[in-house]
């Protein structure tokens, strides 16, 4: 066999790029197919304002003419900066059960690693730690969730058999009976306070680049301190909210003021997932009528993520959240929440009053690279 690595550097390798996971995935009933045209949209390091700081380079091992592996490289400033580290993530890993293919593709972005003098190489982040990551290690047959990666067990062989090791687990949370859970643990939801110092209110639509400010200033106080984090600009965070109308509705998103300001974000989503399967991969006018219409019918709530200021953790801003979550899952059956790190105490906590236990492992790799030789550091 003829393996062959390039870079993806026009409109052609692009597309080679995207539709290898269709290869990958022929058949497999639990995968999601991704929205070409948004992956295309994240890819596109001229309008994602998170590549204004970052590099993107995509790289293809193609078997025998064929595309076979592929991988991308990012390498964050600001993460070098922040954390005091040399490192690039790879993420959108995709690859046919190959092992000397993956090696001759990870063999060219070593290379490009040692050119650039990286010291490490970790992942998957695709592209960032904002977005899906880690390699599922577990679960096989349940479904791909929302904002869930999913890929095939021989992934895990083959990262480790071109010297990846394994670095953080991260774990996701399911509740299969949340209404009844909760109102068996709680009683009833109780309805949102009124008067006082504190006002618990939903994303206003109307105002809507004022609310996503807010979620933007409460998200990055309340996760400063965790796993990776980097703050959003308010262009990021904007892109990053480009769908946020598809993927949830304003009642399930929570902002907590305290005397007029905002220090306290609980926002859900809804699983649009199996919606999302059926459009295999394309959107158009008319699938999007009937995702519309679907997706009121939808009984998976989502929890994307939960911050508060840090001055205000500890406070009551926390148990308004906690009853918010409550009025919001008394209307649905199923509860599950995105990716969590366990050192993040609040989102375990936040897990463990609303029944969310562990479901879902995913695993995170890390690799030296070597230097060049005569390179110094």
């Amino acid at each position: 066999m003829e393996y062959r690595v390039t870079t993806v550097d026009d409109r052609r390798g692009l597309k080679d790029f995207l539709r290898l996971s269709f290869r990958v995935y022929r058949g497999n009933p639990h995968w999601t197919p991704p929205i070409t045209a948004e992956c295309r949209r994240i890819l596109d390091a001229s309008k994602n304002p998170y590549f204004s700081d970052a590099t993107l380079e995509l790289f293809i091992c193609s078997c025998d003419g064929l595309p076979a592996a592929r991988v991308a490289l990012v390498v964050s400033q600001k993460h070098c900066m922040r954390f005091d580290v040399r490192a690039g993530f790879f993420g959108f890993f995709e690859a046919l059960d190959d092992q000397d293919c993956v090696k001759a593709l990870f063999a060219a972005v070593e290379r490009r690693c040692r050119e650039r003098q990286l010291e490490v190489l970790e992942g998957p982040f695709n592209p960032n730690h904002y977005s899906e990551v880690g390699l599922l290690a577990d679960s096989y047959d349940d479904d791909q969730g929302f904002f869930e990666p999913y890929n095939p067990q021989y992934y895990h062989r083959l990262l480790e058999g071109v010297g990846f090791e394994k670095a953080e687990l991260l774990f996701t949370g399911r509740n299969k009976n949340v209404r009844a859970y909760l109102r068996h643990r709680y009683g009833p939801p109780p309805e949102p306070p009124s008067g006082g110092d504190y006002a618990v209110r939903s994303f206003d639509v109307s105002r809507m680049d004022t609310d996503l400010e807010s979620v933007r200033e409460v998200f990055n106080d309340a996760f400063s301190s965790n796993w990776h984090f980097l703050p959003a600009t308010a262009e990021e965070h904007r892109f990053a909210a480009k769908y946020l109308r598809v993927i949830t509705e304003p009642e399930l998103v929570t902002i907590v003021e305290h005397r007029g300001k905002p220090v306290g974000v609980l926002m859900c989503v809804l699983d649009i997932n199996p919606l999302l399967r059926r459009m295999k991969g394309s959107a158009g006018p008319l699938k999007y009528i009937r995702f519309l219409a679907a997706k009121r019918r939808i009984r998976t709530l989502v929890v994307y993520a939960v911050g508060i200021r840090k001055s205000y953790q500890g406070t009551r801003v926390f148990t308004l959240l906690l009853e918010s979550m409550r009025r919001m899952a008394d209307t649905f059956d199923v509860m599950t929440c995105t990716w969590m790190h366990p050192g993040n105490a609040l989102s375990v906590a936040t897990a463990s009053r609303v029944g969310l236990l562990p479901h879902k492992h995913l695993q995170m790799y890390r690799r030296r690279i070597s230097p060049l030789e005569g390179a110094s550091r």
